[in-house]
Parts: structure tokens; sequence; C-alpha cells
């Protein structure tokens, strides 16, 4: 039985334009599954969370930009407390003619469990 998931959040898809998109454009359509990474080596945001794309057939993994600066920061602290496989990022929309810093928007999910030990986490608190 496939696990629900939960609504977590919407965002674009910052910096697109200083990474690798270019590189996988015509493979980064609405539905494709990315990777959420946090990244704590990134000298401009101390909460930074990288989104990436793996290319099966490459075998290669592409950073295809961030998490915005100001959507970021619950986000990162969950990741880093080992979080990762329960989130599930997906495209939600692709526009071309849009300024590149807004021509991909994300959705964000998580899985029942994650929010399951969150309430068993918070009731006995």
């Amino acid at each position: 039985m496939e696990s629900k998931k939960k609504y977590f959040m919407d965002c674009h898809l910052a910096g697109r334009k200083y990474h690798d998109a270019d590189e996988v454009w015509e493979k980064l359509k609405v539905g494709t599954l990315l990777q959420l990474q946090r990244d704590l080596e990134n000298r401009y945001d101390p909460e930074a969370v990288a989104v990436m794309y793996h290319d099966n057939e490459a075998e290669e993994d592409y950073c295809v930009g961030y998490i915005p600066q100001a959507d970021n920061e619950t986000l990162a602290a969950l990741l880093e407390m080992g979080w990762t496989d329960t989130f599930e990022c997906r495209i939600s929309k692709v526009d071309e003619k849009a300024h590149p810093e807004y021509q991909v928007y994300l959705t964000i999910k998580i899985s029942n469990i994650f929010v399951c030990y969150i309430c068993v986490w918070v009731s006995f608190r």
C-alpha cells in the first residue's frame, strides 16, 4: 500500500540560472521528482537547501537551484535532523516565458509517517 503524502509547502526554484538547471532543462517537467539536500557549505545562506535532479541515464546529480531563503529555515532544520527521505519534492509548474527566478515552481509533501513521529514527539514533550 502506497502511503499518502501530506502537503508541506510550495515555492519557486531560486537561483536556477546560476546552477545546473540549463544542463537538464528539457528533463524538468511538471511532475519531475527532485531531491532536497542540506547545503551546509553555502556561504550565502546558512540554512541553504539545494534542489537536486538525478539523471538516471547519465547516473549523475545536478543542482538545479535552491529553496528560497525566505522559505527554507524549517525545512533546513528537518533535513538536518535526518528527515531527508521523508520529503517528496516535485515540479508543479514550468513557465519558460517568466523571469528565470520564477520559471519553476515546486510542491513539497511529507509522508504520514513523518507526521506521526512529530505528533508523538510533541505529545511526549
